[in-house]
Formats: structure tokens, sequence, C-alpha cells
């Protein structure tokens, strides 16, 4: 069994994540979309095996063989392996994002009980991990996005404080009609503890995440 590892685009990747693609959409539309806006190839858009992780995530296995006979006979086995790899990635055992499995080619065993789901599963997830190490993967790091609403006086305080926990602010707007601000930074899920408590001590309790 080969499989090829590649990332997918993070336009996409966004689209699944706001289900604007998935598994539930009929596999024609689907390709139509792939194809129109992301550039796939239409063929390949059709072979597409599943979602993932929970099978609805943004990370696929496509069928990516030509002339494997009785490649169905294992479908179900691969695709239990790469939801089970998809849940504990290879670098950090946490869920992976935004990777495309290639199932490249695959030597079916003359005798059934070879390919068994015993037998495929474990490997499928062998496979997936190998795939990931070789195209050069990498740690995310989760982060939330905060809304905060402040008065002019109380921006000084916030800003402060989102420079200590290594917030990234990219939006900022005074909001219509009232003399707050609403203020959408990116924080570090690690740094978000007290942060609530530590914004409106230095703001004396004027700004509201």
């Amino acid at each position: 069994m080969s499989f090829q590892a590649r990332s997918l685009e993070d336009e996409l990747v966004e689209a699944i994540d706001e289900e604007g693609i998935g598994p539930r959409d009929d596999p024609k539309n689907r390709s139509k979309i792939l194809a129109g806006e992301f550039w796939w190839d239409k063929e390949l858009a059709k072979k597409i095996w599943c979602f993932g992780t929970e099978t609805t995530g943004p990370n696929m296995v496509v069928d990516m063989c030509k002339g494997v006979q009785y490649l169905n006979e294992i479908k179900d086995s691969v695709v239990v392996g790469f939801q089970w790899a998809s849940k504990e990635g290879s670098l950090a055992e946490e869920n992976i994002r935004g990777i495309c499995f290639e199932v490249c080619d695959v030597v079916l065993h003359a005798d059934a009980i070879h390919t068994c789901s015993g037998q495929v599963i474990p490997i499928a997830k062998r496979v997936i991990y190998a795939s990931q190490l070789t195209a050069k993967s990498r740690l995310l790091e989760p982060v939330y996005l905060v809304e905060i609403q402040a008065p002019d006086q109380a921006l000084g305080g916030m800003y402060s404080i989102l420079n200590q926990k290594h917030g990234h602010v990219f939006e900022e707007m005074q909001m219509p009609g009232i003399p707050l601000y609403n203020t959408k930074p990116y924080l570090h899920v690690v740094e978000s503890f007290r942060f609530s408590s530590t914004l409106r001590a230095a703001t004396s309790g004027q700004a509201f995440p």
C-alpha cells in the first residue's frame, strides 16, 4: 500500500470547516466546485473516499490508483485506518488538519484472509503516518478568536495585556452611535487562562471580552 500526503489549499480547508464542501454533497456538484474554485482535476475530485477527522473534518483520502482490481474490498478498512490516524497524528498524537492523502498504489494478497479489516486497518494507519512524516508535516498551535468591547480610554490597557499575552489584533472598529471600540485579536490558547480577569484589572473593568 502506497500513499502520498500533500497539503490542502487554505481556502479549501476553510470551505470544509464552514461546510461549503463535505461528505454529504452530491459528488458531481462537489467535483464541479473543486474544479471551478480550487483547480482540481474533475475526475480526481470524484474519487474522494472520505473526509476526516470524524468524517467531516478538513482532511481527505483520494483514490489515485489506476488499474488496481478489487480496491473496493479494502476501501472501508482504509477509511477506518485513516479516521484512526487523523485523530492521533504522527507528530504529537493530536488531530491533523489540512492534509490530502492520495492512495497511489495497492497490491492485494491473493488470499482473502490477508485483506480482512484486521489486517488492512493497522497497515493503513502506519502508511498514513509514514506519508505524513515524509511530507514535512508541521505543528499548528491552537488559537482563539476574541472580541473585546472597550472605550477609547481603556484601549491602552487592553493593548498592553494583549502584547503580554502575545495576541495579534487584526481588526479594530468604533461601534456606530456609541463611544466603544470593537477589537478582534487572535489569542493563543495557552495564553488564554485568566485573560478576562487580567484584562478587566488592567482597564478598571472597562474592557469586556
